[in-house]
């Protein structure tokens, strides 16, 4: 396995990282993040086609690109990949094609072929797409023991449109998947948020998909005013230091919920992911210490699987971004001396994140978390 990385900006290539002295026709696969102003220049997807001719092009829009040990804004972050014997299967569909975002899961994943299938790497609209749902989709359709992991895409703070593209300029309600087939890929994932949960475990009394009216059959977003004290005049940009904690039943981990709007007419709130009733939340705090100290516990996660990896792909969420601020690039940096040099590090910044919770198991859905995949090839 070979890898090489550049990063655009300006209309230029302003740097690039080839230590395998990767050869730009051998290469198959291209992962590109970054803002969305340049990856919808048609322009742009020339440039990278001309230089990679033979190359499977998956771009996606992104809230920060994570390029070495560093993170950028208003650039792309652009990934080479050539396997020694593995090889990569892609898939693109429109969300508009389907019913709802659990039958687009179904199908970009179905679509695949399953056969020595170990890895699918998921890039989603990250603004039109229902990502509980589209998880749930992926989930019923994947093969025992396939990891499947990625991320919806970013658009910085703007929060206007997302853009996601395979072979082609990114557009609006795409969802690409990219499935790694052989027995030498060595994997490995993990997924750690950093929050401090407080107070008492409540249950979600009524809500609807995404939107969250009570919990224990009082008013939502009274209950969550209450709690912020202080913060609660600077709703709803204060929320992203109190995202939810969410346990679909007793038995199940739970996962990190980040409240995207309030609505004070109706007296709602609108999270990132779905919160069924009959769920079980714990409010949480931010702690910048604690945040940085997850991607710590990330990594060393991945390298007790995986300890030689080649490269390592991070999907971290755009609210820990905003609450980390001047301190974002550090998460970044603790992964790059767990992992080592000799590991090529990329990702972005997302409006969530997609990855297993138990080792190999189903996917979910995190918000406010750092997910880390790490691939390497067994010559």
């Amino acid at each position: 396995m070979k890898v090489a990385k550049l990063l655009f900006a300006g209309g230029n290539w302003i740097s690039e990282r080839n230590d395998d002295e990767l050869d730009d026709h051998k290469v198959q696969l291209i992962l590109g993040y970054g803002c969305r102003n340049i990856l919808e220049n048609p322009d742009f997807f020339d440039i990278i086609k001309t230089k990679f001719p033979n190359a499977e092009i998956a771009l996606c829009s992104s809230s920060g690109e994570i390029f070495c040990n560093e993170v950028f804004d208003e650039t792309v972050t652009v990934t080479a990949i050539e396997f020694f014997s593995a090889q990569i299967k892609t898939q693109q569909i429109d969300i508009n094609d389907f019913q709802n975002s659990y039958e687009a899961g179904k199908a970009v994943i179905g679509n695949l072929p399953h056969e020595n299938l170990r890895w699918v790497f998921v890039l989603s609209d990250g603004s039109k797409v229902n990502g509980s749902q589209l998880v749930k989709g992926l989930n019923e359709g994947r093969p025992e023991g396939v990891l499947i992991s990625g991320g919806l895409a970013g658009d910085s703070d703007r929060f206007e449109k997302t853009v996601v593209g395979l072979n082609e300029a990114p557009v609006s309600n795409k969802i690409v998947a990219i499935g790694f087939y052989g027995h030498t890929l060595k994997l490995s994932h993990a997924s750690f948020g950093g929050w401090e949960s407080f107070g008492l475990e409540r249950t979600v009394t009524k809500s609807q998909n995404n939107i969250l009216v009570e919990i224990d059959n009082k008013n939502a977003l009274d209950l969550y005013k209450s709690y912020l004290g202080k913060y609660a005049e600077e709703l709803p940009s204060s929320a992203l230091l109190f995202p939810l904690s969410l346990k679909i039943d007793e038995d199940s981990a739970p996962v990190v919920r980040t409240i995207l709007s309030i609505n004070e007419k109706n007296n709602m709130m609108i999270f990132a992911g779905d919160l069924p009733e009959g769920s079980h939340v714990r409010f949480m705090k931010a702690n910048l210490d604690r945040l940085i100290d997850a991607a710590n516990d990330a990594a060393n996660a991945c390298l007790q699987m995986n300890p030689d990896p080649k490269l390592g792909i991070i999907v971290s969420c755009v609210g820990r971004k905003m609450v980390l601020g001047e301190r974002v690039a550090e998460e970044v940096e603790i992964v790059r001396d767990v992992l080592g040099e000799n590991t090529f590090l990329n990702g972005f910044y997302s409006y969530g994140e997609i990855s297993p919770v138990k080792p190999f198991g189903d996917c979910a859905l995190h918000n406010q978390t750092i997910t880390i995949t790490t691939v390497n090839e067994i010559r």
